[in-house]
């Protein structure tokens, strides 16, 4: 079974600007080039071999060690919080176990949901790189590290929320495909387990995103996401890459949803203050009935790299910093910072509420100089404010806003970002199984939290139904993929990773927003376009695709 993407137009219709996707980029040319589903990582104009022997993290105001200063986030560890106690659910691409996310207990893996989840040497391993990224700027840790946090050296990798915990639900394949049946899915799962085995589950990250042609008010995405708000889960969306659009804005789904936080890019301009920070150019914009809650950084940041991925591969020569170190940018990368932020909020108030959180975060947010708040929401949140400011009851008005019905299509959830597999596009009402997705049903079945039997979502066996050894178990797929093709005798299986790097395997047919691969080994692909919401691999965001 050949496996890849299509947005459902030709590459001579792609808009210049990223519409959905993960975003994150890695290109410093690619300001506002095609969207990647996955995340954007913004990447510096140097040889790698300079970048190697050269970086200084204590110089560069967009490392970890300078980025968790200026938000405040060093304030809050000074105070005793650090997010110990709080669990951050990240539905990406995967984690792998690269320096700074190796501590005992740091990551906890959660169903693999994601087409690679056939092949046992890959399940829950970040092949394409977004993943592990997001979660070492949320909570990565070297293992070393101890505290008082503020006081380590430049050179010890730490992210907003040190002690915080990630469980990862992988949705994301090495190209960054994934359609959003799978993170309906993933959503669900973790609004029913949030509790399992001593689990706190209190945020909810989507470096995500699509160009949903419905409203929120019946998308089932929006629906699934609003679920998790109400069981006291704070959702934390990127607003996505694709820039400004006058009146109508940008904002991608879930982000467009206005009962949960949605969040853009801002850029530090290189020094420590706020005051001169600005909006980037491929951070989506909002309208008059829905603009970001606030901006965060996520431009030059640099995150933790995984040797070998599919970014690595293709992004090295302008978003290789070291070893250790890849740089990117793009809503992604802000919503990962906006979540350990919440991470240590919810330490220090455990009883906070979702929609408390969001109005404290509004209310202590810097507003930026200039900027409407359909660019820049409410401004940057400043963590030293929140630390001393009471916790407010959430504005009345806010329960006039509707909530989503979640009765509307799976395809306008798409817009369009396609899966494909055997040259047949997943479309229409139904799931990655070929199973009918009835979405007033599925709603009614979320909305009590039963939408799992086990292992079982929609009618399939999607993953085994226990945990074992800290990790949920998983299972094999019966039957046949949307296509009618076998899973069992799908190239998936032909793929494998060893240690930190592929041996022998290609990816024949998988495509990232409409670019296939046809046969071609990591070393001789090229990528272009994607939907996970972000610019390009480099100094724009990933732009024309779903991951934010």
């Amino acid at each position: 079974m050949q496996v890849g993407r299509s947005q459902g137009r030709s590459r001579s219709e792609q808009p210049p600007q990223g519409e959905r996707g993960w975003s994150l980029a890695f290109d410093a040319h690619r300001r506002l080039g095609p969207i990647m589903t996955s995340a954007l990582f913004l990447a510096a104009l140097v040889p790698a071999t300079a970048a190697a022997s050269g970086y200084d993290p204590a110089s560069d105001m967009n490392s970890m060690y300078n980025t968790t200063q200026y938000v405040g986030a060093a304030a809050y560890w000074d105070a005793g919080y650090t997010g110990a106690g709080v669990d951050v659910a990240l539905i990406d691409t995967g984690v792998s176990p690269v320096d700074g996310l190796t501590t005992a207990g740091k990551v906890i893996n959660g169903p693999d949901l994601s087409l690679e989840s056939q092949n046992a040497s890959l399940r829950s391993l970040d092949t394409n790189g977004h993943g592990t990224f997001m979660a070492g700027l949320i909570a990565g840790k070297d293992s070393t590290l101890t505290t008082p946090y503020s006081a380590a050296p430049a050179s010890a990798y730490r992210g907003i929320a040190p002690d915080a915990r990630i469980v990862s639900l992988k949705v994301g394949v090495a190209d960054g495909g994934v359609d959003v049946s799978q993170v309906i899915a993933a959503i669900d799962w973790v609004v029913e387990h949030r509790h399992d085995n001593g689990l706190n589950i209190r945020v909810l990250n989507l470096s995500y995103g699509t160009n949903s042609t419905q409203a929120y008010g019946v998308d089932p995405l929006a629906f699934a996401v609003e679920q998790a708000w109400k069981r006291g889960i704070f959702v934390v969306a990127a607003t996505g890459n694709s820039g400004y659009v006058a009146k109508t804005g940008t904002l991608t789904n879930p982000a467009y949803d206005p009962k949960i936080f949605a969040v853009g890019a801002s850029d530090s301009m290189g020094t420590a203050t706020i005051d001169d920070d600005t909006v980037p150019a491929f951070s989506s914009t909002g309208s008059n009935d829905r603009t970001p809650d606030v901006v965060a950084p996520g431009t030059h940041l640099v995150g933790l790299r995984v040797p070998a991925s599919y970014v690595d591969q293709h992004f090295a020569p302008t978003g290789y910093v070291s070893d250790r170190f890849f740089r990117g940018s793009g809503t992604s990368a802000a919503a990962a910072v906006a979540s350990g932020e919440a991470a240590l909020v919810i330490q220090q108030r455990p009883s906070i509420s979702p929609d408390q959180l969001k109005k404290l975060f509004l209310t202590t947010a810097q507003g930026l100089t200039g900027l409407s708040t359909r660019r820049a929401g409410a401004g940057v949140v400043d963590l030293r404010a929140t630390l001393t400011m009471p916790t407010y009851p959430a504005p009345t008005q806010w329960k006039t806003i509707d909530w989503s019905t979640g009765v509307g299509s799976l395809e306008s959830a798409r817009g369009s970002d396609h899966l494909t597999a055997d040259g047949v596009v997943l479309n229409g009402e139904q799931d990655i199984f070929g199973h009918s997705f009835n979405a007033p049903v599925m709603a009614v079945l979320e909305a009590t939290g039963s939408s799992w039997s086990g292992g079982s979502w929609n009618g399939s066996t999607w993953s085994g139904s226990s945990w074992s050894d800290g990790s949920w178990s998983g299972s094999s797929w019966s039957g046949s993929s949307w296509s009618g093709s076998s899973w069992s005798g799908s190239s998936w299986s032909g793929s494998s990773w060893s240690g930190s790097s592929w041996s022998g395997s290609s990816w024949s047919g998988s495509s990232w927003s409409g670019s296939s691969w046809s046969g071609s080994s990591w070393s001789g692909s090229s990528w272009s376009g994607s939907s996970w919401s972000g610019s390009s691999w480099s100094e724009s965001g990933w732009s024309t695709g779903s991951w934010s």
